[in-house]
């Protein structure tokens, strides 16, 4: 080696050495994580734009989004995220252990358990669906479509149980890019149903139907896309029900928690959707959610979900071989990491939501009018955009530290907070309710960062503290020089589809460079990490 290699270098000290290293390698995974990620979300948008342009947002698109919020949330519980939070912990700690082929076999029973699981409750809602979309009164007016649209998604829950598990399996081999290149797939065949399926559709009824089982078909393909770079590793799954195993049993304690947390988190937005549903419009509000909701996740699903799932591994090992000293700082790292991205997004998004939202949606069967309802709960989700983030990233780190009783406590209380403020604000109208979720999420991000603290210590709590009160200045900023750059282009160009796309980029590419100059002069040091990565060090 040259005997310029830093690692020879004998005033630095190893440790210190190695630490820098792996967050170098977390960051540069977050980034490629977060890049592919970003092509998913961004073909997700252009989903939402067929699927706004096809159906607009009032009607019988209603009973399309409450038919599919029903299987979501089932899935919410027993799939998914809720099998990945208790998996990974437990499958890491067995690798960490040098216990490979237990692992394996480990892996295999849950396979097989979840699937008879998923199977039998999906069996069992499929015949209960009409007793639970009664719930919602009549979705788009129409009751029985609702029930049929719900009854054909919920086969999603079965793909997506397993889908946990083989992601689960490539995460803690830090495998994540073919992980997050999944959704691409599955948002190319939901595109494909759109533009092909639902054009020779001869009713309103049957496209939805399309929608709907393109979505099935999508998920399918999400969960068999991963599957060949399991013959990579040193294990493969196989027929084996050992569920006598300490591990496999130990994995359903943590994942009840988890599944609880998670339960309670998609209850609320269920009770959100019954409010907007029963009380507000019918046949406008809960579509009106949902289509800000979804413009709310492009920079949540780019940013924090790549964040939390590249350090989620990380944390599990750390917490396994109990160096809390080595967790703490991951978790701070996450923290400011997560801000650095989340808190510019979310300002630039609340100040120029209208623009976006009309630049986005307002075509086709989406009309000038419900622009304005769509805009107003997107600035609403927005204000507790970066604490949703932070959020995500506790819980996990709290999974890691198999205490998973104490975000479902938190989560347990944000749902009592989140109706409470549901029932003062859904009288403002559709905003009201994103306006309340967003509260609640502030409330939840500040109870998990105390009791974190209290658990694990804030080894780099003052660094965080100050890094986040430059990186809230810059988006200041950033945010206040995108709204003047927009408006000013806006009344000189008009609104044709051109203009738009050059004022509300214009404002976006201004907005990012103020911030990017912003954070070199107030030496915000995530954005050091992130020019790094550029130069390949």
């Amino acid at each position: 080696m040259s005997e310029l290699d830093p690692s020879f270098d004998q005033n630095v000290d190893p440790a210190l050495a190695e630490e820098r290293a792996h967050r170098r390698r977390l960051a540069r995974s977050t980034a490629v994580f977060g890049a592919a990620t970003g092509i998913s979300r961004v073909l997700g948008l252009v989903r939402e734009i067929i699927a706004a342009y096809t159906f607009g947002a009032a009607g019988k698109i209603n009973a399309f989004t409450v038919a599919f919020q029903i299987p979501n949330l089932v899935r919410a519980l027993v799939a998914d995220t809720a099998l990945s939070g208790a998996f990974v912990p437990v499958f890491s700690e067995l690798l960490e252990k040098g216990e490979r082929a237990r692992a394996w076999r480990v892996a295999s029973t849950i396979f097989w358990l979840v699937l008879l699981f998923t199977s039998a409750l999906t069996a069992v809602f499929v015949l209960i669906a009409p007793l639970i979309v009664e719930l919602f009164g009549t979705p788009g007016g129409d009751l029985d479509l609702a029930v049929g649209l719900s009854r054909l998604l919920f086969p999603i829950v079965i793909l997506l149980g397993l889908s946990g598990i083989v992601v689960g399996i490539l995460n803690a081999y830090d495998q994540f890019t073919v992980p997050a290149l999944t959704p691409v797939a599955w948002n190319l065949v939901i595109i494909l149903g759109l533009v092909l399926g639902v054009p020779a559709a001869g009713s309103q009824d049957t496209e939805l139907y399309v929608y709907a089982g393109s979505i099935v078909l999508a998920t399918l393909v999400q969960l068999l896309l991963p599957v060949p770079w399991l013959r990579g590793l040193d294990g493969r799954l196989r027929v084996a029900l050992d569920w006598r195993d300490p591990a496999v049993h130990r994995f359903f304690v943590l994942m009840l928690p988890v599944t609880l947390t998670l339960g309670l988190i998609n209850v609320s937005t269920l009770i959100g959707t019954l409010f907007a549903s029963r009380l507000i419009d019918p046949e406008l509000a809960p579509r009106a959610i949902d289509l800000a909701f979804r413009l709310y996740m492009l920079p949540q699903g780019i940013f924090s979900v790549a964040v939390a799932t590249v350090l989620f591994p990380t944390m599990s090992r750390l917490a396994a071989r109990g160096d809390m000293a080595g967790f703490g700082r991951t978790v701070d790292t996450g923290i400011r990491q997560i801000g650095f991205l989340l808190i510019p997004a979310g300002l630039v998004s609340a100040v120029l939501a209208e623009p976006i939202t009309r630049l986005v949606y307002e075509r086709g069967e989406f009309t000038a009018d419900q622009t304005p309802v769509v805009a107003g709960a997107l600035a609403a989700f927005t204000v507790g955009l970066v604490f949703n983030g932070w959020m995500l990233l506790l819980n996990r780190a709290f999974y890691g530290l198999q205490s998973n009783w104490i975000p479902t406590l938190v989560a347990l209380g944000n749902l009592v907070l989140n109706v409470l403020l549901f029932v003062a604000f859904y009288r403002l109208g559709v905003w009201g309710l994103p306006l309340a979720v967003s509260l609640s999420n502030l409330a939840g991000a500040v109870a998990l960062a105390v009791l974190m603290w209290k658990r694990v210590g804030g080894v780099e709590l003052a660094a965080t503290l100050s890094a986040l009160t430059r990186i809230i200045l810059a988006s200041v900023v950033a945010s206040g020089l995108a709204v003047g750059v927009w408006w000013t282009l806006d009344a000189a160009l008009g609104r044709s589809t051109v203009a738009q796309i050059l004022s509300v980029g214009l404002a976006l590419g201004v907005g990012t460079a103020a911030y990017v100059g912003a954070c070199r002069l107030l030496g915000v040091r995530e954005l050091g990490s992130l020019l790094a990565l550029r130069r390949g060090r």
